[in-house]
């Protein structure tokens, strides 16, 4: 009876201390906060001023807006928002800004309008004779139609109506993502679709094809598909390091840019301003765009999780993931994690590219690299295969060895190896992000460019004094192309019915 009273103080004690630790907490948030905006307001305010690529936002049609377009409207649109370039940046270059280097100078050779073809623009590629099917090809954030030209004259010679769409405020100037909304996007995604079976004909087959946040496009639309009948649905789903899952500080993207409602720290609202040279990518990287493709990656994670509890995943059409096993824009096991897991069939495939082994470059590999690229796969047998592009024979590696395609199958745990045509060309330790979709020929990324770009980023040998370059020399470096493209070639064209 005694401890009544001491009980009875112990709560109100109780609650004290816990609301005394919750205000500290929020305090130390607070002050993490405003520290971190601090800091983030005295880097942008010590800038260089923003360009004029920077600040002009060219006018684009919304998503509502597109989905009452056809494809005719929409490269109407298109066309009247590059003529918003030329006139507000191109024309009005101020003269120091008229150099080779800055793709937006009419007098560049990394000016788009100076190629045979603009890939800045929505294209369409049409087979010889009646199309055997359709494919609508989605690049990534920053990127360009160009991104996956490859991969649509491929699917051209099997047969397929290609049809390339530029994703709102890209190809024109960085600003423009600026002011985009990731819902853009995905009506791009389906007015391509439309026109993609409008020029095949009914009952053709359809694939979707992603690349990077394009790969999370196709997803979406994919997914989207499944609840709305009126959404005409793919029968394969091709992904190239495809944005899926993200990181814990993407989900604050948008908080960086909270400083630029000042106008005095407009710059915040960069998280990269860079010299523009690459005439089909963006250098310069605004906070909005990290932001909408973390909203749009947060809507395809919450949608994959639905669809497996609702059991309508297993409508999924098959998908073929190819990924680099580094990636320093997205993770790749992701791949497994958010989406693979729940895939409840074995139609499914993910192929992985490894390092090069056995090379000089072993001695450099940070350590996690080092481990053998299998043991950050989940272990067979699983309900989807897996594929490894290694140059592992055996216990045995090395820049000359032959190619494999090591493959499990699903529910399998047998591993088969297959030779592959290519081989790692010296100096290159591994792929990377960007570099799956482009063969080593490609005449602006490829190391053996047969095309007359007039300058072939992909070929540069960097080697100099640092600080001399106007570009950082490490994203020169980068590896551009894929020595396997072939082989990421074939597969795909696996995917394509046999001819009746």
């Amino acid at each position: 009876m005694g401890s009544g009273p001491i009980s009875q103080q112990k709560g109100p004690d109780l609650i004290a201390r816990v609301r005394k630790w919750v205000r500290r907490a929020a305090i130390t948030c607070g002050l993490v906060l405003v520290t971190i905006l601090g800091v983030r307001a005295y880097d942008a305010f010590r800038a260089p001023p923003l360009e004029l690529w920077h600040t002009v936002v060219p006018h684009e049609i919304d998503a509502a807006q597109i989905d009452a377009a056809d494809w005719r409207n929409w490269l109407a649109a298109e066309d009247e928002a590059f003529a918003e370039v030329r006139a507000n940046v191109t024309d009005q270059l101020p003269a120091e800004d008229r150099v080779a280097a800055n793709r937006f100078f009419i007098g560049s050779p990394m000016n788009a309008s100076n190629f045979k073809t603009d890939w800045n623009r929505s294209y369409v590629l049409m087979p010889e004779g009646a199309p055997r099917g359709a494919v609508v090809l989605l690049h990534g954030l920053t990127d360009s139609p160009y991104s996956l030209r490859h991969v649509a004259v491929l699917y051209r010679e099997l047969g397929f109506v290609a049809v390339g769409i530029r994703m709102p405020a890209h190809g024109t100037v960085p600003g423009a993502l600026a002011a985009v909304r990731w819902e853009g996007w995905l009506a791009a995604t389906r007015l391509a679709v439309r026109h993609a079976r409008d020029l095949a004909g009914a009952g053709k087959p359809l694939h979707v094809v992603g690349y990077s946040n394009g790969g999370a496009l196709a997803l979406k639309y994919s997914l989207d598909s499944l609840e709305d009948p009126r959404l005409a649905r793919p029968d394969q789903v091709v992904l190239i390091s495809p944005m899926i899952g993200i990181t814990g500080m993407a989900r604050f993207a948008g908080v960086l840019g909270w400083p630029a409602v000042f106008p005095p720290f407009a710059k915040a609202a960069w998280l990269d301003t860079l010299p523009e040279y690459n005439p089909f990518k963006y250098n310069s990287f605004p906070v909005n765009g990290a932001r909408q493709s973390s909203q749009l990656t947060r809507a395809v994670e919450k949608q994959i999780a639905a669809a497996a509890a609702s059991g309508k995943l297993a409508q999924l059409p098959p998908v073929l993931t190819f990924q680099s096993g580094v990636d320093a824009t997205v993770s790749t096991r992701a791949v497994f994690d958010t989406l693979y897991r729940h895939l409840p069939n074995g139609r499914h495939e993910v192929v992985l590219f490894d390092l090069m082994r056995g090379g000089t470059y072993d001695m450099f590999l940070r350590p996690p690299f080092r481990l053998p690229l299998k043991l950050f796969v989940p272990a067979a047998p699983r309900h989807y295969a897996v594929t490894v592009v290694t140059n592992v024979t055996g216990d045995h590696a090395g820049i000359d060895l032959p190619m494999e395609a090591r493959t499990v199958g699903a529910e399998q745990t047998t591993e088969t190896a297959q030779p592959i045509a290519g081989r790692w060309p010296r100096g290159m330790y591994s792929l990377s992000h960007v570099a799956l979709p482009f063969p080593p020929d490609d005449g602006l990324y490829g190391y053996q460019p047969r095309e007359d770009f007039g300058v072939f980023l992909g070929a540069l040998e960097v080697r100099g004094e640092r600080g001399t370059l106007l570009v950082n020399a490490e994203n020169l470096i980068r590896a551009s192309c894929n020595p396997f493209f072939d082989y990421l070639s074939e597969r795909i064209a696996q995917t394509v019915p046999a001819t009746h």
